[in-house]
């Protein structure tokens, strides 16, 4: 079970996310309470191993500030979050990075992993960033390849997430805060714990 921890903005959090052992890290760089700076962002991702991914996250940015900034950051893999078109991946293909599509499991129809030239998709729920809980279970059986699961899971609901679902991976931000945008170290530890065994 690939598990990442997004919205990561401190050292600590970064350090309880890669010492319980998830497999990749996400740092906002668009509007958020979550948000980083690229400089923040570059300080952080240095202090990930090579084997944890480290994900930039950009919502309606253009490619251009994205190139850069993914560059300037040293980050291992942007996701696109929302409804882009694919244009919006072969743009970014020269980067040499991961490549992460974000989208509200309502309107992703029957889409694969793959469909617009990115390496994951992450499904999320109807109203994506919200945090809120919904029908995993629809997604059974509907879809294929390296996809991860979001929206609304925490410690208590990510093995029932996973069961129902059947997701190759789960990803988590709020689920694993004590407030808005001010991570947990042992929901963290809690997070990766049930969701690998889970897996």
């Amino acid at each position: 079970m690939f598990v990442k921890v997004c919205g990561l903005r401190t050292a600590e959090d970064v350090a309880a996310a890669v010492a319980a052992g998830a497999d990749a890290v996400g740092f906002l760089l668009s509007d958020s309470p979550r948000r980083v700076s690229v400089e923040q962002a570059r300080r952080l991702a240095a202090e990930v191993p090579l084997e944890v991914l480290t994900v930039a996250v950009y919502q309606e940015e253009p490619a251009e500030q994205v190139r850069a900034e993914v560059r300037a950051a040293g980050m291992r893999a942007v996701q696109l979050h929302g409804a882009h078109p694919p244009r919006a991946f072969a743009e970014l293909g020269d980067l040499g990075v991961t490549l992460v599509r974000a989208t509200a499991a309502a309107t992703a129809g029957s889409a694969e992993c793959g469909e617009f030239g990115e390496d994951l998709l992450i499904l999320d729920s109807p109203r994506p960033g919200s945090g809120e809980a919904w029908d995993w279970s629809a997604l059974r059986g509907r879809r294929s390849g390296r996809w991860l699961l979001a929206g609304g899971l925490n410690p208590g609901n990510v093995a029932q997430a996973v069961a129902g679902a059947d997701p190759w991976g789960v990803d988590v931000s709020s689920g694993v805060e004590i407030s808005r945008g001010v991570k947990d170290p042992e929901l963290i530890a809690e997070f990766v714990r049930l969701a690998k065994a889970a897996g």
